[in-house]
């Protein structure tokens, strides 16, 4: 259900003796941040790695967070590879540090790193072992006060053996033998390779690529500080290795100078790319560096901005369009992670807050108390389990009032359709148990609960003016399958597309207007709609005033 709740099962599976892998992005080890704390000071008997994804320039996120952090926060081996093959090799590695020192390993990715292909040359696989005993030792595992205070001292024990690993694992390594230093992490590991080969300079530098990246090997990189005459840090992000670099020399007492922030491009904004880190250490180096030309395109037509929407017959443009109708512009529209979080562009303009997953719920309950307006939320069925519950039974304890909106299109749409609690897994011929949300709403309190199908548009009208009108927390579920989701899964019923028929239409355009489906065009200054991206669910039929709208005759 949530990164809390995974690392939480992994922990148990991997204090058991088997080994477990937790995946999430760099957000989701916010969430999974308090049982990761003392999980650290427990330790595990089977080999467990968290595969951690961070997401510089926010490609898919609401912050570009540096992960880098957690393991010194939490005083545990992080791992970072570099391409493919690496990706691979220090998994195997992961497994095998986390059950010599009993500790969980951090690996760390980054969006770009995800995305690479490569070849990858596979070893030998070990047998699966997916069951263990749990051996009791409550004075070790029952993280009081009393038994902590040992554990902590422990967990910094086995962080000095890490630290001893981090020398001798080789997964941190130099090559070549120039004056001029090149520290680099992740995927700038390639950058840096790409630049010092195409600026000819590879006899005159010699690269770091930190693996191992905490413990840092400090006997290597002393060693390294010690045979060059200046350095370069490429990493993205935050300045860990830059600042820990500078330390190290001052430790030595060697005068190197250290750079890395503020040299060309590079800083603590957004992700690198090779022709920023190419001019970083083509100004490191001091040679000159020609920026390819960009290509003329002055004779291109310019290309039609496709900035992201909601697809074509998607419930939830239905939903937005049906409480903008009740609310009107002015009440306060907290939302949530997921499809829905589009909602905020025009014309639906739904959307006035989004903080992380589950928040639209809290957040109302402060709007609700600290102003006058109305307030209606939205959060996705999938956001509603991860992280919206505990919210609702504030809301309903507190005696709040504002509409929460739970849009559940039977999926977790965004992300690739992975199912959640509330699917009905029988269609993925998985045999788990289905939690209905209506059931667990009001089982949180909640009075007022209203059912509606998006696509009737009136009827949805009528339950939000209620659910508007109530007097305490009233939720609304726009229930409606993602049409992507229906039919991949052969569930979609797909109704005859519809077609405007221009001797009835007035042209008032409240359809495109208000409506922004991208299965409507103009031609000309007519709406149209394009019949193989329409899905029949005749949402824009009954918006039109003049019944203008009507299913294609065949």
């Amino acid at each position: 259900t949530n990164e809390k709740v995974a690392m939480e099962v992994a922990a148990a599976a991997a204090i058991s003796g088997v080994r477990t892998m937790v995946t999430m992005k760099h957000v989701g080890l916010n969430v999974a941040a308090d049982p990761l704390m003392t999980l650290a000071y427990l330790g595990v008997k089977g080999g467990m790695v968290i595969i951690n994804a961070d997401d510089p320039s926010l490609f898919s996120s609401q912050n570009e967070q540096d992960n880098r952090y957690y393991a010194r926060l939490a005083s545990l081996p992080m791992l970072e590879p570099s391409n493919a093959q690496e990706m691979k090799d220090f998994t195997v590695f992961a497994f095998d540090l986390s059950e010599e020192l009993e500790l969980p390993v951090i690996l760390r990715t980054t969006t770009r790193l995800n995305h690479v292909r490569g070849p990858v040359q596979l070893g030998k696989l070990r047998p699966i072992e997916a069951k263990s005993t749990f051996i009791k030792n409550p004075f070790h595992y029952v993280a009081v006060p009393a038994v902590s205070r040992k554990l902590h001292k422990e967990l910094l024990e086995k962080f000095n053996k890490a630290a001893a690993k981090a020398e001798s694992a080789e997964l941190s390594r130099i090559s070549g033998n120039g004056r001029l230093g090149i520290v680099a992490n992740g995927v700038s590991c390639s950058y840096v390779a790409d630049a010092v080969r195409d600026l000819g300079i590879a006899e005159d530098v010699s690269t770091l690529n930190m693996g191992f990246s905490w413990p840092l090997p400090k006997k290597l990189c002393t060693e390294f500080l010690k045979n060059v005459e200046k350095v370069l840090v490429v990493e993205e992000l935050e300045p860990l290795m830059e600042n820990d670099l500078r330390a190290m020399a001052h430790e030595a007492g060697l005068i190197v100078p250290v750079s890395g922030k503020g040299l060309g491009s590079l800083s603590r904004l957004y992700e690198y790319d090779p022709g920023m880190v190419r001019a970083a250490v083509a100004e490191f180096a001091g040679v000159s560096y020609e920026p390819p030309r960009s290509l003329d395109t002055s004779d291109v037509p310019e290309l039609p901005g496709r900035p992201p929407n909601l697809c074509a017959g998607c419930p939830h443009r239905a939903t937005f369009y049906a409480v903008k109708e009740v609310y009107g512009t002015d009440a306060i529209t907290p939302t949530d992670i997921g499809c829905y979080t589009l909602g905020l562009l025009p014309p639906l303009s739904m959307g006035d807050l989004v903080i992380c997953m589950g928040s639209s719920v809290s957040t109302s309950c402060g709007f609700s108390k600290a102003t006058d307006q109305k307030v209606v939320s939205f959060i996705g069925d999938s956001t509603f389990f991860h992280s919206g519950i505990t919210g609702l039974i504030n809301a309903v304890h507190n005696n709040h009032k504002f509409t929460l909106v739970i849009l559940d299109n039977g999926t977790t749409a965004m992300t690739g359709h992975q199912p959640h609690p509330g699917v009905d897994s029988k269609s993925l011929n998985i045999p788990l148990t289905r939690i209905s949300i209506e059931e667990l709403v009001r089982g949180c309190g909640v009075k007022d609960v209203h059912v509606v199908k998006p696509y009737k548009v009136k009827k949805t009208i009528e339950a939000l003016t209620a659910s508007m009108n109530y007097d305490g927390i009233s939720v609304v579920i726009s229930q409606e399958f993602c049409p992507l989701f229906a039919k991949a899964t052969g569930q979609l019923k797909k109704g005859k597309p519809f077609a405007v028929d221009h001797d009835k239409c007035k042209n008032h355009r409240l359809c495109i207007d208000k409506l922004a489906c991208p299965a409507m065009y103009l031609d000309g200054d007519r709406v149209e709609i394009n019949r193989f991206s329409c899905i029949g669910c005749a949402v824009c039929a009954q918006v039109c005033p003049e019944n203008a709208i009507l299913p294609v005759k065949e």
